[in-house]
C-alpha cells in the first residue's frame, strides 16, 4: 500500500484521515483503535483527546500516526503498535517477542485467587511459559504472600516480563528463569500455572494470529497437547501437598487434557473450568 503520508496539523484532521483510509480499505477496525494509537503517541488519555480535537500534532507524531494506521489496516495487532495491553486491570508492555494477553486468560488468575480466598496457603508459585509476565505479575500483585518464579524458554520474552515486574514494583517478589518448562528447577510449588502453546499445528497454519504473534508460543504440536502433556509429567514431582495446577487449554481439548491429567495424577481431583462464553478453557488439578 503505497500512500504518501499526509500533513496532519491536529488530532481532528488525523482521525478524519484515518477514518477515510479505513473506509477505503474496507477494513473492519473499531474507531477506538486509531484513537488509542494517537492517544498513546501523545501520551494523553483517549478521553482528553476526544474532548480536545484541536490538539496540535508535531510533524513527527503526524507521520508516525499515519504509518501506524496503515500497519493496523494491514492487520498488525493494535497491542504491538502501541506496545501495551491491559490484563486483569493492569497495563502490560508487549512486543513481537511475546503473545498478546487475552481476556480469557484472566480466568486463570481469577481461579487462583478463588483458591487462596477459600483457604489455600500459597507461598511459592511458578508461571511456566510466562511470555509478557502478565500471569506471574498479576498473581504477585493480588497474592502478596507469594513469591513467584516466572519461566520461559525465550530470553527476549523474559526481558519484557522483567520490565512488567519493575513497572508494577514487584521485581523483589517475581524472579525470572530461562528454561524449557520445569526442566531446570527443583523444589515444590503450591501453585503451578501455565498458558502454554496449545493450538494444533495444522489449525494454526490457517489462523491470522500466526502471521504476527510468535509461532513458538502458539504451536501445540499435532494434537495441541505436546507441551501440556510434558508439563503435567514434570509437575507430578513438583506440586506441593495440597497444591494446585492451573493450565489454559484450547476449547476442544478438555476431555483429552482430563484423560492425560488423570493418568498422571490418579489420586487427584481433576476439573475443567469454562470461560465466560461457556467454552472449556482451564485444566485444574488439585492434589
Amino acid at each position: 500500500m503505497n500512500i504518501e503520508l499526509p500533513s496532519l496539523p491536529d488530532a481532528q484532521a488525523a482521525l478524519v484521515w484515518a477514518r477515510q483510509q479505513i473506509q477505503s480499505a474496507q477494513a473492519d477496525i473499531d474507531p477506538s483503535s486509531v484513537q488509542h494509537i494517537l492517544a498513546t503517541l501523545l501520551h494523553s488519555p483517549r478521553a482528553s483527546l476526544l474532548a480536545h480535537p484541536e490538539t496540535p500534532l508535531s510533524e513527527s507524531i503526524g507521520k508516525e500516526f499515519s504509518r501506524q494506521v496503515l500497519r493496523l489496516i494491514r492487520g498488525e495487532p493494535l497491542a504491538y503498535l502501541t506496545g501495551e495491553r491491559e490484563f486483569y486491570g493492569l497495563p502490560f508492555y508487549v512486543t513481537v517477542d511475546t503473545l498478546i494477553p487475552r481476556p480469557e486468560t484472566e480466568l486463570l488468575v481469577e481461579q487462583a485467587r478463588k483458591h487462596v480466598a477459600s483457604g489455600l496457603h500459597v507461598t511459592r508459585i511458578i508461571d511456566v511459559g510466562t511470555g509478557s509476565g502478565c500471569i506471574a505479575v498479576s498473581l504477585a500483585y493480588h497474592i502478596p504472600s507469594a513469591f513467584v518464579v516466572a519461566s520461559d524458554i525465550s530470553g527476549s520474552g523474559l526481558k519484557v516480563a522483567r520490565r512488567n515486574a519493575i513497572r508494577h514494583q514487584l521485581s523483589e517478589r517475581v524472579c525470572f528463569v530461562q528454561m524449557d518448562l520445569l526442566s531446570a528447577i527443583s523444589g515444590s510449588f503450591d501453585l503451578i500455572c501455565a498458558n502454554l502453546p496449545y493450538i494444533p499445528t495444522e489449525t494454526l497454519r490457517q489462523l491470522d494470529v500466526a502471521r504476527h504473534e510468535p509461532w513458538r508460543a502458539l504451536d501445540g504440536g499435532p494434537n495441541g497437547l505436546r507441551w501440556i502433556k510434558t508439563l503435567l509429567e514434570q509437575a507430578a514431582s513438583r506440586l506441593a501437598r495440597h497444591g494446585i495446577l492451573l493450565m489454559e487449554i484450547e476449547e476442544s481439548e478438555g476431555p483429552a487434557a482430563c484423560n492425560l491429567a488423570q493418568n498422571i495424577f490418579p489420586q487427584s481431583e481433576i476439573r475443567i473450568q469454562t470461560d465466560w462464553a461457556g467454552r472449556d478453557r482451564l485444566l485444574e488439578v488439585v492434589v
